[in-house]
């Protein structure tokens, strides 16, 4: 069932610039006044403010309509988890990549242990609708627990060195954090990195097609993808 357009009731300013706006913002590091600044070059006065409401209303409507990767059995997942302090107090984001890179889910909990590890694996299989023929962690026994519980058939291979994948997926993010100067809340967090996440795995290309011409074929092709969502003739 196809999802209905994107509306822009209300809103003067053209859908082309506010799809672009969005697509600035959680594309590359830079903060609501950079995107403003931006903007304004271009001859669009608008302010950050507003900017971050285009973001959460129409970033969050975007990302909805992107396509996801299909189940494949044949997958591998990565998963890895990293401590992100909000308002002084610790907090863990749960991520699991593909072998390509991908991001399958994100998810930010107050807990490193077994229990928090089986919420992200029930999550995947919901999402994925099938497990992987391989997992990959961490040494953190928390995983291999969750395993034993939601995924017995599923080969486990935890050690750090082969986690790379992973724990190169959190780089992007960690940068943005500093960009933005941390995150005000658990929420604003898990509502920003869904979107993120779902604007990385449109434009940035699989490792298997890495090419200079491959490379840019995908981003023309990510682009027309991003303004077909947005609604946007290209």
């Amino acid at each position: 069932m196809s999802r209905p357009p994107v509306s822009y009731k209300r809103h003067r300013f053209p859908p082309a610039i506010i799809a672009h706006a969005v697509w600035l913002y959680f594309r590359f590091p830079l903060s609501l006044r950079l995107v403003e600044e931006m903007l304004l070059e271009r001859g669009i006065a608008v302010s950050y403010e507003t900017v971050r409401r285009w973001a959460v209303k129409f970033g969050r409507a975007y990302a909805r309509g992107l396509k996801r990767r299909r189940p494949d059995q044949r997958s591998i997942w990565h998963l890895d988890e990293v401590v992100v302090t909000i308002a002084g107090k610790k907090h863990w984001l749960w991520r699991a990549v593909d072998q390509d890179g991908y991001v399958l889910d994100d998810i930010l909990q107050t807990r490193r242990d077994t229990r928090a590890a089986k919420r992200l694996l029930k999550r995947l299989l919901k999402k994925q609708r099938c497990p992987p023929q391989r997992m990959i962690t961490d040494k953190l026994g928390s995983y291999a627990a969750a395993r034993r519980e939601i995924m017995s058939t599923t080969e486990h291979r935890a050690h750090k060195g082969l986690n790379n994948r992973a724990e190169n997926s959190h780089l992007p993010l960690r940068k943005r954090e500093r960009v933005m100067q941390g995150f005000r809340s658990p929420g604003g967090l898990q509502r920003f990195v869904s979107i993120f996440s779902a604007a990385r795995n449109l434009f940035v290309p699989s490792r298997s097609s890495r090419s200079a011409l491959a490379t840019h074929l995908h981003r023309l092709s990510a682009m027309v993808r991003w303004n077909a969502v947005a609604g946007v003739a290209a």
